[in-house]
């Protein structure tokens, strides 16, 4: 048998390793769920990983400068001054942007003196150990959200103000973009030069989709995302890292300009999304990018039975799996409304179903 390190790496090599590679992500509810009934311990998260068969790590750095932001006690607000809110649903909840603390009319100025954290204020030391001492695995350096221009402006403007005024180029958005980017890039950086030599995979994004098509204009992907995007490719592939990026809803209209950029492979790939069927997908892209996703969570993983899972698993292995070049995984976190049972038999039907 491989090692998880050694399966994901032939995997997105394009070559054929012993069994697809999985992955893991899920929220709160439906995590202390899955340890609960597989008896494993609620605060053991390798534990967790090991039983399901997870073969990625993946590790980023963590904010320890002075609270820089206030918000009112009902609320969390992040160092970049992003206010979220508890928001219950019928599974369990959300904590969600429902505030905006510079949507309106803002000037320059406004930009200028909103208070942003300091790169040299997180922790980057304490990724050398855990990747050390997670060798045998894959590490996946930052996450979806590294990156991310819109999305980010959004939690602090909202989005309405973000779709419309980055498109028209208002001034001041632009310079909140420009901030924004210059701050999580020099992190990155710091990142990638702590440990870039022992990671495998550097991992950002941005959503570029909706449900049914672009969620921008062509012109403000080239002049807008690529070029900041670009940055953060340059950097990692310093330390010859492939490349991780994330998007999601519709996002194959950018993939050929993605591939120009040096991603190696996609995130999250929603089946239900227009121009995303994953027959197309593996026959499009498959010799020129490697897809990490697919098993979608607004599908039979939460509305289905034990049994249409199974079959929607291997129906997703049966187009992706040929020649390697795929990780299986939720296409998001695995939502609170998830049936344990389901989500046993997507893991189950991996491994047994998805071996070479």
């Amino acid at each position: 048998m491989m090692t998880s390190r050694e399966r994901v790496l032939a995997a997105y090599g394009h070559r054929e390793p012993d069994r697809v590679p999985l992955n893991y992500q899920a929220n709160p509810e439906i995590d202390m769920a899955l340890k609960k009934a597989l008896g494993i311990d609620p605060g053991d998260h390798p534990g967790l990983a090991d039983a399901l068969s997870v073969d990625f790590r993946g590790c980023y750095v963590r904010y320890e400068g002075p609270q820089l932001h206030k918000a009112p006690e009902s609320m969390r607000v992040t160092e970049w001054g992003a206010r979220t809110r508890w928001v219950e649903h019928s599974a369990s909840g959300y904590w969600d942007f429902c505030e905006f603390p510079l949507a309106g009319n803002i000037s320059v100025d406004d930009v200028d003196n909103w208070p942003m954290p300091d790169p040299d204020e997180y922790d980057y030391g304490w990724m050398r150990d855990y990747c050390t001492a997670n060798r045998d695995f894959p590490l996946v350096l930052g996450g979806a959200g590294v990156g991310c221009i819109l999305n980010r402006v959004g939690q602090l403007r909202g989005m309405a103000n973000v779709l419309c005024n980055v498109v028209t180029g208002d001034v001041a958005d632009m310079r909140l973009v420009e901030r924004l980017h210059e701050i999580d890039l020099a992190i990155a950086q710091r990142a990638l030069a702590a440990v870039g030599d022992q990671a495998d995979i550097f991992s950002i994004g941005k959503d570029l989709g909706t449900q049914q098509g672009s969620i921008m204009p062509p012109q403000v992907f080239r002049t807008v995302i690529q070029p900041r995007t670009q940055m953060f490719i340059d950097a990692a592939k310093k330390y010859d890292l492939l490349v991780m990026f994330h998007s999601c809803g519709s996002s194959s209209w950018a993939f050929n300009n993605l591939i120009d950029m040096g991603v190696d492979i996609i995130d999250t790939l929603q089946p239900e999304a227009a121009e995303m069927d994953p027959t197309e997908l593996k026959r499009a892209y498959g010799d020129r990018l490697a897809f990490h996703g697919m098993i979608s969570t607004a599908g039979a993983l939460s509305f289905g039975t034990p049994g249409e899972v199974r079959d929607e698993v291997k129906r997703i292995l049966d187009v992706m799996m040929p020649g390697g070049g795929y990780a299986l995984a939720p296409t998001h976190m695995i939502q609170s409304n998830a049936p344990v049972d389901n989500v046993l038999a997507m893991y189950d039907t991996a491994r047994e179903y998805g071996v070479y």
